[in-house]
């Protein structure tokens, strides 16, 4: 019986060592001494005794990981473990705005349906959903997201 409830133990707190060591090694270690206990239990006390320690073990892995991502984030030691920051900028500037949208512009390559198009002395990547255009063709520009433009054949 103690070498069952060591396992568990054993078991949950490899799992909970996951932490401060990541990669998923020590959690698997975790997992199969968890999994020894209920093999042991199975043998020594039958299913009955392998299903409730299953069933402990699997509280106690439930109440294991609220811990860990409930409670110890808002400790003093979770602080310095956990990131607190979050980052409020973007990974490219946007390419226009909606006052963009409607212009008149001209191709400054083919598209094909991919190109660029010059906005205000700039190049901008372009798509047609009018198919192939020729450079310097007149396009609209029909709309826009954070990384390409939108155009089609006026």
């Amino acid at each position: 019986m103690s070498l069952i409830v060591g396992l568990i133990a054993l078991g949950l707190g490899l799992i909970m060592l996951e932490i401060f060591i990541p990669g998923g090694i020590v959690g698997i270690f975790g997992g199969i001494a968890m999994l020894a206990a209920v093999v042991i239990s199975f043998d020594q006390y039958g299913v009955e005794g392998a299903i409730l320690t299953f069933v402990i073990g699997l509280v106690g892995l439930v109440a294991c990981l609220w811990f860990e991502f409930k409670i110890l984030p808002k400790t003093a030691a979770g602080k310095r473990l956990f990131l607190q920051d979050t980052i409020g900028g973007k990974s490219q500037p946007d390419v226009g705005d909606d006052s963009m949208i409607g212009r008149q512009v001209e191709t400054a390559t083919p598209l094909s349906p991919s190109g660029y198009i010059i906005v205000d002395g700039k190049k901008i990547e372009a798509v047609s959903r009018s198919g192939f255009l020729e450079k310097g063709e007149s396009v609209k520009i029909d709309s826009f997201d954070q990384f390409r433009v939108t155009v089609s054949k006026l």
